[in-house]
């Protein structure tokens, strides 16, 4: 044990020591903020604005096609019909001319045929969607109002409805959509990080053991200490350098959940006219509902869960990666032995993204379950609630896999690490785990 310590220590401060891994770990929650926000602006900077001239022959739709912020719509004459057509090429202050054909014996399957829209150029399939979409409306209102219904009956029927859901299992409380939403927003960023950072970290795994091995530094190394103790000091020094972003990151996100709480909280108190301010910036009304809903949730437990289900998912799988490592001379061998770890847990981050809709089914029971997929389908879970039995069974198994599992691997690594060229095969493989 005292030499696994020792390879541990060396492992984790040889990479937490580093410059890069210390502004990484800083910087990579602002960054990922940043980059979320510029793929916002970017899907905002690509959305269009349509200037749509509007030939209404009918005299429907004049008061009723409303323009917005995506189409801007602008009704001239019929009688500058061919006119407004023959200059529309070329034209970069409009877009396009909607004809609307007369509408004499309230004929709307006639309307929907000759109705056409003159383009100088493609438009988005948005836009032309958002068209039909406003001239559905104009129709409908028309056809209830034939049916004899008032305005306000008809702005009745539009009225939607708020179902308000009481959750028992969590004293009472209130599942709105809101907390649903963080809920889901946060099971898929646990388990994207998790999946990201099994992989990552367990890839930098076996190519330290893969490295040590073509330079024969393995040779000068075991000379002192077991095969068994260096592939464990490599795998926990990588965890604990791991561990410690994460740690950085979980008190980094809780105390800006914090700040937002409190900020939003004492902005709405105690500044004058504040109510007003925040009914027009929307966007400070979500960010206090959203800290709300986030500080509302069994976060000790998610942490928790988090915690121990990413360090024994990561040692399992690492585990993997440390024998492939190994078993190969070059990184060109280790593609035919990667998908073997790589396949399982995709299958369960993918296979997580339906829990949301049913985070209890059967299918989300097993997944949490299974070792190979529960590391990030239970982390997927979690938010939204699971029985306690059912936590302590996926620990429990996985727990037993992953002692297992380390138990292989340490049989390949043994007799893997002092193997030189000597292509390594499934066959092979086993041989090693029986000798």
């Amino acid at each position: 044990m005292n030499n696994i310590f020792l390879i541990t220590k060396r492992e984790f401060l040889t990479q937490v020591k580093k410059k890069s891994f210390i502004i990484l770990t800083l910087l990579a929650p602002i960054l990922l903020i940043a980059f979320g926000s510029v793929i916002g602006l970017m899907f905002k900077a690509n959305e269009s604005h349509s200037i749509i001239e509007v030939v209404d022959k009918s005299g429907l739709f004049k008061n009723q096609l409303k323009s917005d912020d995506q189409i801007n719509y602008v009704f001239v004459s019929a009688a500058d019909e061919k006119s407004k057509i023959n200059n529309l090429k070329g034209n970069e202050s409009l877009d396009g001319i909607l004809i609307l054909p007369e509408l004499k014996t309230k004929n709307f399957d006639d309307l929907e045929q000759n109705t056409r829209l003159v383009i100088n150029s493609k438009i988005g399939f948005d836009t032309k969607q958002k068209i039909v979409s406003d001239i559905n409306n104009v129709i409908k209102k028309e056809k209830i109002k034939q049916l004899g219904i008032a305005e306000a009956q008809l702005n009745n029927l539009d009225k939607s409805f708020t179902l308000k859901t009481i959750n028992v299992s969590e004293n009472n409380k209130e599942d709105s959509d809101l907390n649903f939403g963080v809920k889901t927003v946060l099971s898929m960023l646990l388990m994207y990080v998790t999946f990201m950072f099994i992989i990552i970290y367990g890839v930098r795994v076996m190519r330290s053991v893969l490295e040590e091995k073509n330079n024969r530094v393995v040779e000068i190394i075991i000379s002192s200490v077991k095969p068994f103790e260096l592939m464990m000091g490599k795998i926990l020094g990588v965890t604990l350098v791991a561990l410690t972003q994460f740690i950085v990151w979980i008190t980094m996100s809780v105390i800006g959940a914090l700040i937002l709480n409190t900020g939003f909280s004492s902005i709405h108190k105690n500044i004058p006219g504040s109510e007003g301010m925040m009914g027009k910036f929307d966007i400070l009304k979500m960010g206090t509902q959203v800290s709300h809903s986030l500080l509302e949730l069994n976060f000790p437990l998610i942490i928790f869960v988090f915690i121990v289900f990413f360090l024994l998912g990561y040692i399992f799988y690492s585990s993997i990666y440390a024998a492939i490592g190994s078993a190969v001379d070059n990184e060109t061998e280790t593609q035919q032995f990667t998908l073997f770890a790589i396949l399982p847990l995709t299958l369960g981050m993918y296979g997580s993204f339906t829990l949301m809709n049913n985070p209890d089914g059967p299918l989300g029971f097993w997944l949490s379950i299974i070792p190979f997929t529960s590391p990030v389908a239970m982390i997927a879970r979690i938010p939204f609630g699971v029985p306690a039995w059912q936590i302590a069974l996926s620990i429990g198994l996985l727990l037993g896999t992953t002692i297992f599992m380390i138990f292989l691997a340490g049989k390949i690594y043994r007799v893997g690490i002092l193997m030189y060229g000597n292509k390594a095969t499934l066959k092979e493989l086993w041989k090693w785990i029986k000798g």
